[in-house]
Protein backbone atom coordinates (compact mmCIF):
# COMPACT_ATOMS: atom_id res chain seq x y z
CA UNK A 1 0.00 0.00 0.00
CA UNK A 2 0.93 3.64 -0.56
CA UNK A 3 2.14 5.66 2.44
CA UNK A 4 3.25 8.60 2.94
CA UNK A 5 7.17 7.89 3.10
CA UNK A 6 6.44 5.80 0.60
CA UNK A 7 5.85 9.33 -1.78
CA UNK A 8 8.35 11.15 -0.32
CA UNK A 9 11.28 8.52 -0.60
CA UNK A 10 13.48 8.21 -3.77
CA UNK A 11 15.12 5.06 -2.33
CA UNK A 12 14.94 2.74 -5.26
CA UNK A 13 14.23 -0.63 -2.96
CA UNK A 14 10.51 -0.44 -3.16
CA UNK A 15 8.46 -2.63 -3.39
CA UNK A 16 7.81 -4.09 -6.84
CA UNK A 17 4.02 -2.88 -8.36
CA UNK A 18 4.31 -5.10 -11.60
CA UNK A 19 1.09 -5.65 -13.00
CA UNK A 20 -0.07 -9.38 -12.74
CA UNK A 21 -2.80 -11.58 -13.94
CA UNK A 22 -5.99 -11.00 -11.64
CA UNK A 23 -7.43 -14.41 -10.05
CA UNK A 24 -10.95 -15.02 -11.04
CA UNK A 25 -12.98 -13.15 -9.20
CA UNK A 26 -15.52 -16.17 -8.76
CA UNK A 27 -17.44 -18.98 -10.09
CA UNK A 28 -21.02 -17.05 -10.38
CA UNK A 29 -22.25 -16.32 -13.78
CA UNK A 30 -21.68 -12.44 -13.23
CA UNK A 31 -18.21 -12.89 -12.04
CA UNK A 32 -17.05 -15.00 -15.11
CA UNK A 33 -18.62 -12.49 -17.80
CA UNK A 34 -16.68 -9.57 -15.66
CA UNK A 35 -13.73 -11.66 -16.27
CA UNK A 36 -14.43 -12.02 -19.78
CA UNK A 37 -14.92 -8.52 -20.88
CA UNK A 38 -11.98 -7.31 -18.94
CA UNK A 39 -9.89 -10.42 -21.04
CA UNK A 40 -11.26 -9.24 -24.61
CA UNK A 41 -10.51 -5.68 -23.80
CA UNK A 42 -6.94 -6.38 -23.73
CA UNK A 43 -7.31 -8.13 -27.22
CA UNK A 44 -9.96 -5.37 -28.92
CA UNK A 45 -11.44 -1.94 -28.06
CA UNK A 46 -14.50 -1.71 -26.44
CA UNK A 47 -16.87 -1.04 -29.81
CA UNK A 48 -16.10 -4.56 -30.78
CA UNK A 49 -17.07 -6.32 -27.77
CA UNK A 50 -20.18 -8.29 -28.27
CA UNK A 51 -22.55 -9.45 -25.77
CA UNK A 52 -22.44 -12.73 -27.48
CA UNK A 53 -18.53 -13.06 -27.46
CA UNK A 54 -18.61 -11.75 -23.81
CA UNK A 55 -20.70 -15.13 -23.20
CA UNK A 56 -18.88 -17.06 -25.14
CA UNK A 57 -15.52 -16.34 -23.14
CA UNK A 58 -17.53 -16.31 -20.06
CA UNK A 59 -18.30 -19.88 -21.33
CA UNK A 60 -22.12 -19.36 -19.89
CA UNK A 61 -25.33 -19.24 -22.19
CA UNK A 62 -26.32 -16.06 -23.65
CA UNK A 63 -29.41 -15.90 -21.63
CA UNK A 64 -27.60 -16.26 -18.45
CA UNK A 65 -25.11 -13.10 -19.19
CA UNK A 66 -28.95 -11.48 -20.12
CA UNK A 67 -30.24 -12.77 -17.00
CA UNK A 68 -26.87 -11.11 -15.06
CA UNK A 69 -26.35 -7.41 -17.09
CA UNK A 70 -27.84 -5.54 -19.63
CA UNK A 71 -24.99 -4.34 -22.20
CA UNK A 72 -21.16 -4.66 -22.19
CA UNK A 73 -21.15 -1.00 -20.56
CA UNK A 74 -23.03 -2.78 -17.65
CA UNK A 75 -20.81 -5.36 -17.52
CA UNK A 76 -17.45 -2.57 -17.13
CA UNK A 77 -19.48 -1.04 -14.64
CA UNK A 78 -19.64 -4.21 -12.13
CA UNK A 79 -15.62 -4.07 -12.42
CA UNK A 80 -15.65 -0.46 -11.24
CA UNK A 81 -17.60 -1.56 -8.23
CA UNK A 82 -15.51 -4.67 -7.35
CA UNK A 83 -12.70 -2.08 -7.73
CA UNK A 84 -14.31 0.03 -5.56
CA UNK A 85 -14.82 -2.33 -2.72
CA UNK A 86 -11.30 -3.85 -3.33
CA UNK A 87 -10.04 -0.17 -2.08
CA UNK A 88 -12.89 0.15 0.41
CA UNK A 89 -11.98 -3.03 2.20
CA UNK A 90 -8.35 -2.06 2.26
CA UNK A 91 -8.25 0.88 4.27
CA UNK A 92 -5.82 1.39 7.18
CA UNK A 93 -6.14 2.78 10.43
CA UNK A 94 -2.61 4.28 10.51
CA UNK A 95 -3.63 6.83 8.13
CA UNK A 96 -6.42 8.10 10.51
CA UNK A 97 -4.58 11.04 11.72
CA UNK A 98 -3.00 12.03 8.66
CA UNK A 99 -3.82 15.36 6.96
CA UNK A 100 -6.93 14.89 4.39
CA UNK A 101 -4.34 15.41 0.84
CA UNK A 102 -2.57 12.27 2.66
CA UNK A 103 -5.30 10.09 3.06
CA UNK A 104 -6.65 10.22 -0.25
CA UNK A 105 -2.95 10.09 -1.36
CA UNK A 106 -3.42 6.65 0.41
CA UNK A 107 -6.67 5.88 -1.06
CA UNK A 108 -5.91 6.62 -4.85
CA UNK A 109 -2.76 4.57 -4.57
CA UNK A 110 -4.41 1.68 -3.38
CA UNK A 111 -6.78 2.08 -6.33
CA UNK A 112 -4.02 2.01 -8.93
CA UNK A 113 -2.96 -1.25 -7.30
CA UNK A 114 -6.37 -3.15 -7.56
CA UNK A 115 -6.34 -2.05 -11.54
CA UNK A 116 -2.71 -3.33 -11.76
CA UNK A 117 -3.74 -6.71 -12.96
CA UNK A 118 -6.28 -5.10 -15.62
CA UNK A 119 -3.69 -2.49 -17.10
CA UNK A 120 -4.09 -3.65 -20.35
CA UNK A 121 -8.07 -3.24 -20.46
CA UNK A 122 -7.84 -0.03 -18.94
CA UNK A 123 -5.32 1.17 -21.82
CA UNK A 124 -7.93 -0.30 -23.89
CA UNK A 125 -11.06 1.36 -22.80
CA UNK A 126 -9.01 4.86 -22.58
CA UNK A 127 -8.49 4.74 -26.53
CA UNK A 128 -11.90 3.72 -26.99
CA UNK A 129 -13.11 6.73 -24.96
CA UNK A 130 -10.71 9.39 -26.62
CA UNK A 131 -12.90 8.56 -30.20
CA UNK A 132 -16.12 7.90 -28.43
CA UNK A 133 -17.72 10.55 -26.51
CA UNK A 134 -21.20 8.85 -25.58
CA UNK A 135 -18.89 6.34 -24.20
CA UNK A 136 -16.48 9.13 -22.23
CA UNK A 137 -19.70 10.59 -20.67
CA UNK A 138 -20.95 7.28 -19.79
CA UNK A 139 -17.81 6.25 -17.85
CA UNK A 140 -17.63 9.78 -16.37
CA UNK A 141 -20.66 8.97 -14.71
CA UNK A 142 -19.30 5.76 -12.89
CA UNK A 143 -15.91 7.70 -12.40
CA UNK A 144 -17.67 10.28 -10.16
CA UNK A 145 -19.32 7.54 -8.60
CA UNK A 146 -16.30 6.03 -7.71
CA UNK A 147 -14.98 9.43 -6.67
CA UNK A 148 -17.36 9.60 -4.30
CA UNK A 149 -16.72 6.45 -2.30
CA UNK A 150 -12.87 7.13 -2.48
CA UNK A 151 -13.01 10.50 -0.92
CA UNK A 152 -15.61 9.34 1.71
CA UNK A 153 -12.93 6.85 2.40
CA UNK A 154 -10.06 9.62 2.57
CA UNK A 155 -12.44 11.41 5.14
CA UNK A 156 -13.61 14.03 3.16
CA UNK A 157 -17.40 15.17 2.65
CA UNK A 158 -18.62 14.11 -0.86
CA UNK A 159 -22.33 15.20 -0.18
CA UNK A 160 -24.13 18.07 -1.20
CA UNK A 161 -23.12 20.72 -4.19
CA UNK A 162 -19.74 21.07 -3.37
CA UNK A 163 -19.25 17.06 -2.75
CA UNK A 164 -20.52 16.54 -6.49
CA UNK A 165 -17.71 19.38 -7.73
CA UNK A 166 -15.32 16.98 -5.08
CA UNK A 167 -16.29 14.29 -6.93
CA UNK A 168 -16.24 15.53 -10.67
CA UNK A 169 -12.56 17.07 -10.06
CA UNK A 170 -11.63 14.05 -8.46
CA UNK A 171 -12.71 12.02 -11.59
CA UNK A 172 -10.57 14.37 -14.00
CA UNK A 173 -7.82 14.48 -11.86
CA UNK A 174 -7.28 10.44 -11.69
CA UNK A 175 -8.41 9.88 -15.49
CA UNK A 176 -4.94 12.30 -15.83
CA UNK A 177 -2.82 10.16 -13.53
CA UNK A 178 -4.27 6.96 -14.96
CA UNK A 179 -2.52 8.37 -18.34
CA UNK A 180 0.66 8.59 -16.60
CA UNK A 181 0.50 4.98 -14.88
CA UNK A 182 -0.18 3.19 -18.05
CA UNK A 183 2.79 4.33 -19.13
CA UNK A 184 4.84 3.99 -15.64
CA UNK A 185 7.44 1.12 -15.97
CA UNK A 186 9.26 1.96 -12.83
CA UNK A 187 8.93 -0.78 -9.95
CA UNK A 188 8.45 2.56 -7.01
CA UNK A 189 5.86 4.57 -9.57
CA UNK A 190 7.58 7.48 -8.99
CA UNK A 191 6.42 9.15 -11.94
CA UNK A 192 2.48 7.88 -10.80
CA UNK A 193 3.41 9.23 -7.48
CA UNK A 194 4.53 12.68 -8.64
CA UNK A 195 1.37 12.89 -10.96
CA UNK A 196 -0.76 12.52 -7.99
CA UNK A 197 0.66 14.54 -6.17
CA UNK A 198 0.30 17.65 -8.23
CA UNK A 199 -3.02 16.51 -9.18
CA UNK A 200 -3.71 16.58 -5.74
CA UNK A 201 -1.97 20.28 -5.28
CA UNK A 202 -4.20 21.11 -8.15
CA UNK A 203 -7.34 19.50 -6.34
CA UNK A 204 -6.71 21.99 -2.89
CA UNK A 205 -6.77 24.81 -4.60
CA UNK A 206 -9.68 24.06 -6.49
CA UNK A 207 -11.27 23.18 -3.47
CA UNK A 208 -10.48 25.98 -1.52
CA UNK A 209 -11.68 28.26 -4.55
CA UNK A 210 -15.13 26.31 -4.24
CA UNK A 211 -15.22 26.56 -0.29
CA UNK A 212 -14.84 30.47 -0.77
CA UNK A 213 -17.70 30.67 -3.56
CA UNK A 214 -19.47 28.57 -1.08
CA UNK A 215 -18.98 30.94 1.83
CA UNK A 216 -20.35 33.64 0.52
CA UNK A 217 -23.69 34.59 2.26
CA UNK A 218 -26.95 34.03 0.46
CA UNK A 219 -28.07 38.02 1.50
CA UNK A 220 -25.41 39.28 -0.39
CA UNK A 221 -25.95 37.70 -3.59
CA UNK A 222 -29.52 38.78 -3.25
CA UNK A 223 -28.10 42.03 -2.23
CA UNK A 224 -26.55 41.97 -5.67
CA UNK A 225 -29.16 41.04 -8.22
CA UNK A 226 -30.94 43.82 -6.65
CA UNK A 227 -28.83 46.03 -7.41
CA UNK A 228 -28.29 45.06 -10.83
CA UNK A 229 -32.06 45.20 -11.34
CA UNK A 230 -32.52 48.74 -10.06
CA UNK A 231 -31.91 51.11 -12.50
CA UNK A 232 -34.19 49.21 -14.56
CA UNK A 233 -36.98 49.48 -12.59
CA UNK A 234 -36.60 53.14 -12.17
CA UNK A 235 -36.73 53.74 -14.81
CA UNK A 236 -39.47 51.79 -15.82
CA UNK A 237 -41.04 54.10 -12.97
CA UNK A 238 -39.99 57.46 -14.59
CA UNK A 239 -41.50 56.55 -17.91
CA UNK A 240 -44.68 55.87 -16.18
CA UNK A 241 -44.92 59.31 -14.65
CA UNK A 242 -44.11 60.76 -17.90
Amino acid sequence: MARKPARKSTDKTKPERKASAAPPRGTSNRDKAVDALLALLAEQSFEQIGLAEVAGRAGIKLSALRTEFGSTLSIYAAHIKDIDTIVLDGGDADMAEEPPRERLFDVEMRRLEALAPYKDAVRSVMRSVRRNPGLALALNGMAVRSQKWMLEAAGIGASGPRGALRAQGAALMFARVLTVWLDDDEEGLDATMAALDRGLSSAERWDGFVGDVCSIPKCVLRGSRRRRARPVDEGAVEADAA
